[in-house]
């Protein structure tokens, strides 16, 4: 074992030269990309369910709920920090775009 890779020198599985870097990187996914991703699901479902207004908006925000703790769940499981970041934002992405276009067509 050289020395470089003894002291950190060599890039971790997460990709990251020091460990605390994909932790980091984990939990700022896990909270601020939970966060959106539990927003853009409330509104998709807020817009998509056919069910009465508020209903739907009630039913999004609850679901909201359970999919912001998955998306923390995911953030960890991930094998990278930067699947974990593209599990969450990809969905995000889509969800958000989606509402755009059937609230626009509404």
């Amino acid at each position: 074992m050289s020395a470089a890779s003894a002291r950190g020198g060599a890039a971790s599985a997460s990709g990251f030269r020091r460990p605390w870097v994909g932790v980091l990187s984990r939990s700022l996914a896990a909270i601020f990309g939970g966060y959106a991703l539990a927003a853009s699901t409330g509104a998709f479902l807020a817009v998509a369910l056919p069910i009465a207004r508020s209903q739907a908006v009630l039913t999004g925000m609850l679901l909201a709920i359970l999919v912001c703790a998955c998306a923390a769940l995911w953030a960890f499981a991930a094998a990278s920090a930067w699947k974990a970041w593209a599990g969450i934002l990809v969905p995000t992405a889509l969800m958000a775009l989606t509402t755009w276009l059937m609230k626009a067509g509404a």
